[in-house]
């Protein structure tokens, strides 16, 4: 009764700190997507996984083929989509690294603007950019053949498996951009460990044919139970709980080294 005898300008000071958070967040979310366009990121979502597909697909295919049960297509698919979600990824933290060292950070202190803005319009971004590039990992592995095999469901399942740790990864990398404070470093940090996990991994041969000294790592590592639990979702196996567990605590491993880094690199950001 207060505010409606005092009229509408009471409620204007009440909700106009909310609307211009929302418009803060809108105006750095739009010039995150005008930077993704101009830099080419939407094309180079479709690219990296097609030329990922074609440069293992096309060398390997007789051989891998030849193998009794396997279809090559099919087999690659999984790695192929997380190939998607790891460049989605790798542009957050550097998206995040170009903020740190061009200033824009230090400039929105001095600005009316809550510290969370900044942050969520990053996210936003990269939300897109994601899921762009998951569209984009899908035509990639039904170009190499590919076929969805466990009907809407398995296909939902296995496409929201991908965004999820899409999402994490996408977050664990804008904390590394953040804390790592420069896109030279950034790169660094994540190029060895990114190669070693992809090329060891049952995402692009079976476990079999590694080496017996390093198919307990090739097996157990993310990207590889990343990998199984992608490759029942897109079957006709049910997907108990033994086969999720792994993916389930790697996810969790995920959120909480997003949650350290975010947390260092607000602070960071802050001083």
């Amino acid at each position: 009764m207060t505010l409606l005898s005092e009229g509408p300008s009471a409620i204007d000071d009440i909700a106009s700190p909310w609307l211009r958070t929302m418009r803060q967040w809108w105006t750095l979310t739009a010039r995150g997507m005008l930077k993704v366009l101009r830099n080419g990121e939407f094309l180079f979502a479709f690219i990296s996984p097609a030329f990922l597909a074609l440069c293992f697909y096309l060398p390997l295919r007789k051989v891998m083929d030849s193998a009794p049960g396997m279809d090559y297509g099919q087999f690659l698919m999984p790695i192929i989509v997380l190939q998607s979600v790891g460049f989605a990824a790798t542009s957050a933290a550097m998206r995040s690294a170009f903020d740190v060292t061009g200033g824009i950070n230090t400039r929105f202190r001095a600005l009316p603007m809550s510290g969370a803005v900044p942050f969520f319009a990053r996210s936003a971004t990269n939300g897109v950019l994601l899921v762009v590039s998951l569209l984009c990992g899908a035509i990639a592995v039904l170009l190499i053949g590919w076929r969805p095999g466990g009907g809407v469901s398995g296909t939902v399942l296995l496409f929201g498996i991908a965004l999820i740790i899409g999402v994490l990864l996408a977050l664990l990398c804008d904390g590394i951009g953040l804390v790592a404070g420069s896109p030279e470093a950034t790169s660094q940090m994540l190029g060895l460990p990114t190669m070693i996990l992809g090329m060891v991994s049952t995402g692009f041969v079976p476990e079999e044919r590694f080496p017996e000294w390093i198919r307990g790592f090739a097996r157990n590592q993310p990207i590889s139970q990343f990998v199984e639990v992608m490759r029942v979702a897109d079957s006709k196996e049910p997907m108990t709980w033994a086969v999720a567990q792994p993916t389930v605590w790697w996810c969790l491993g995920l959120a909480i080294g997003a949650a350290v880094l975010l947390a260092i690199g607000a602070k960071k950001v802050r001083t």
